[in-house]
């Protein structure tokens, strides 16, 4: 493949609900143009895209992949995204470094929840794009429906570009209003079919209004002559697509590679150049927005959009330059890291083979293996022109779970092998939670998760169990106790003695607080140190449910030593058992944390969303509907939550999201701090055997 300029470069992510037939678009425009000889299947896991033994192994997409294409003296950087909501981190990178949006869209289901995600998400990102209604040549397929139900959902207009040459298994090819030809299934032009005139004619009547108003010129004409040439019309609607102002609509049959030629036209003709989209912004060393230049001539700035680890080949870091070229066997400043990386091989990405060249021009796609320092969202550039791109915002990840390590050998390694998960996933986090002592792992969903742990088999040789996190209680007090202890212990020798007493009191305004109110000596200062260790330990512990105890205030106002036996660890031992005594006395309570959740759902969901929330001791805190769609606030606790993710969707067929921030602490209702107490003692028992 040979390297091409800013010019004759597009880069076109797909994107479309789960199963509309990307990957197979992709690797049917491949065949066609010649870069492969033999149409690889997904259920065989022998496409370019779909590389991955996970993707293989259930017959899926599950990460972005690149596919270049070449096609009249253009390059063609396909993205080709998965559809499953839970992988939608990928879909996130693959749009912000994409210039445009090919959605396609299943002439059967019409429009589906992935459809309606790929659209908000080039909203987001500002992109122009087209529409294929793809599998034209499926049982039940219906191109008019398939396209009302976009239209239905959208404000932008839907331009038909394509018309459908018979449907379902009478499909055998694509009438084209541009060039008012029929294309059979071998792509071969000929005369419109005499039936399909009259609504071809029509068509080419809106399509040349939408060409006019793409250009002053054309438009002024337009109205003079109510006509343009095809040429004319071709440049007024490249205009308009590329503005955003229309969306062009094609069909095909990407399997059995029917409409494929008019669609690559398209790609060519009416998609933008990484020079011609809207100009992407940087931040400069005082965190100024810039407008960057897309050519070659300008100081670099490029963004790590991707990167993955390849047992054979290393660590693979995939780039989308911004402005100025990468050159193989050179050295690049990375500005995130401040740092610089040494580049060898300079590669072109195609699936799972990579193809070298020597440079990139600005606005291309180019991957490079072993650097060192860097991970997704880095930006590289010149280090006298100190430049960042920002790291678009990706959806919280709600979806945990504890994982625990299967063997001792495994335990040494889980720490850097997650942390590596997440540099690759922007979507994936995980933390250490004090309260349960446990390693929670947060991602988009139950699918997402199994693929990160099994990731972390394969390609890290970690092994990982997986549960359900306990909820981060904490335990308190309501009232004020008080109580004593005194530690004795004579073992032959030298023995221990310490007597504590102490008062305790709820805290609401701080963690913990100790102060030592003894009059007269009865206990020397330089023990209350000891004391104060003693009821840290037990209050990291619990002593309720075994969660850590907080807002508590303690005051040592009584006790006795001895001359001989009185050592800081008797006081130590004093400290904490009149602490639990007093603790107890005090009213203690279990709290649970409690989460303000928006969830947003379609409006004919609403009923069924309020009714499941009274189940889940939710606090409603305010509706409200726009365009379809209704966003109930709330405050529910987290331990009602925990699987809400999966819950949700199976509610709204997957059109329904949420997010969770934390608010406060609340007590626990009785008969469920009894549950909790409950299943603490069982687990107890369980370790004990």
């Amino acid at each position: 493949m040979k390297e091409y300029l800013t010019e004759s470069i597009r880069n076109i992510a797909l994107v479309s609900h789960s199963s509309a037939g990307k990957t197979t678009l992709a690797e049917a425009i491949l065949h066609y143009t010649g870069a492969i000889n033999r149409l690889g299947k997904i259920e065989d896991g022998s496409t370019v895209s779909d590389f991955d033994d996970e993707e293989k192994r259930r017959n899926i997409s599950i990460y972005s992949t690149v596919i270049p294409v070449e096609y009249k003296d253009t390059k063609i950087n396909l993205l080709d995204t998965p559809g499953y909501n839970d992988f939608v981190g990928e879909v996130i990178s693959a749009m912000h470094v994409a210039d445009s949006a090919c959605i396609l869209l299943d002439a059967v289901s019409g429009r589906e929840v992935g459809t309606e995600i790929a659209w908000k998400y080039a909203d987001k990102f500002d992109l122009p794009r087209l529409v294929v209604v793809n599998k034209m040549n499926r049982e039940n397929s219906d191109f008019k429906k398939a396209l009302a139900s976009l239209q239905e959902y959208t404000d932008k207009r839907l331009i038909t570009v394509q018309i459908p040459w018979g449907e379902k298994l009478d499909f055998h090819g694509v009438i084209d209003i541009l060039s008012m030809k029929a294309y059979d299934g071998k792509n071969k032009a000929t005369d419109i079919p005499a039936e399909y005139l009259d609504e071809a004619n029509r068509l080419h009547a809106e399509l040349t209004e939408a060409a006019a108003e793409g250009d002053e010129e054309l438009m002024e004409k337009f109205f003079e002559t109510m006509e343009l040439s095809e040429d004319e019309i071709r440049l007024g609607f490249s205009k308009a697509v590329k503005a955003g102002g229309f969306v062009p609509v094609y069909c095909a049959a990407g399997g059995a590679e029917i409409g494929l030629e008019p669609i690559l036209d398209a790609f060519v003709s009416l998609m933008p150049n990484p020079a011609e989209r809207k100009p992407f912004t940087a931040k400069d060393k005082a965190g100024e927005e810039v407008q960057l230049v897309c050519n070659d001539k300008q100081p670099l700035v490029a963004y790590v959009w991707k990167t993955t680890a390849d047992p054979f080949v290393g660590k693979q870091t995939f780039i989308r330059i911004f402005q100025g070229t990468i050159s193989a066997d050179s050295r690049i400043w990375n500005q995130t890291k401040e740092t610089e990386e040494r580049i060898g091989t300079l590669y072109i990405p195609m699936g799972r083979e990579t193809i070298s060249i020597k440079i990139a021009s600005a606005g291309d796609i180019c991957c490079v293996s072993k650097l060192n320092e860097t991970v997704t969202g880095d930006t590289f550039c010149e280090k006298g022109h100190p430049f960042t791109i920002e790291i678009p915002e990706f959806p919280h990840a709600l979806y945990r779970v504890a994982v625990f390590p299967k063997t001792q050998a495994d335990s040494t390694k889980i720490s850097p092998t997650l942390s590596r998960l997440c540099e690759e996933d922007m979507t994936l986090s995980w933390y250490n939670e004090m309260a349960t002592n446990q390693t929670v792992l947060q991602g988009m969903g139950d699918q997402h998760i199994d693929i990160a742990i099994r990731r972390a088999e394969n390609k890290f040789q970690v092994n990982l169990n997986i549960r359900e996190p306990k909820v981060p209680y904490q335990e308190t007090i309501t009232k004020e106790a008080s109580a004593m202890y005194r530690h004795k212990k004579q073992s032959g020798g030298s023995g221990q003695f310490g007597e504590v007493h102490l008062r305790v009191k709820p805290n609401p305004d701080a963690e913990f607080e100790i102060h030592n109110d003894i009059f007269g000596g009865a206990i020397s200062a330089s023990y209350i140190p000891a004391i104060e260790k003693g009821i840290r330990n037990v209050m990291k512990e619990g002593i309720l449910a075994g969660f850590p105890v907080h807002g508590i205030y303690v005051s040592v106002f009584d006790g006795k030593e001895h001359p001989v036996d009185s050592k800081p660890i008797a006081f130590e031992t004093a400290g904490r058992e009149a602490f639990k005594l007093a603790f107890s006395d005090a009213g203690p309570v279990l709290e649970e944390p409690i989460y303000t959740v928006k969830i947003t759902v379609p409006e004919e969901n609403m009923g069924d969303i309020m009714g499941d929330l009274n189940t889940r001791r939710a606090r409603i805190m305010g509706m409200a509907s726009e365009k379809g769609e209704s966003t109930i606030t709330a405050t529910v606790p987290l331990a009602e939550m925990q699987r809400y993710t999966t819950q949700l969707r199976s509610m709204t067929g997957g059109r329904g999201v949420f997010t969770m921030d934390f608010s406060n602490y609340e007590n626990v209702p009785p008969h469920i701090t009894q549950e909790v107490i409950a299943a603490r003692e069982k687990e107890k028992k369980e370790s004990e055997k």
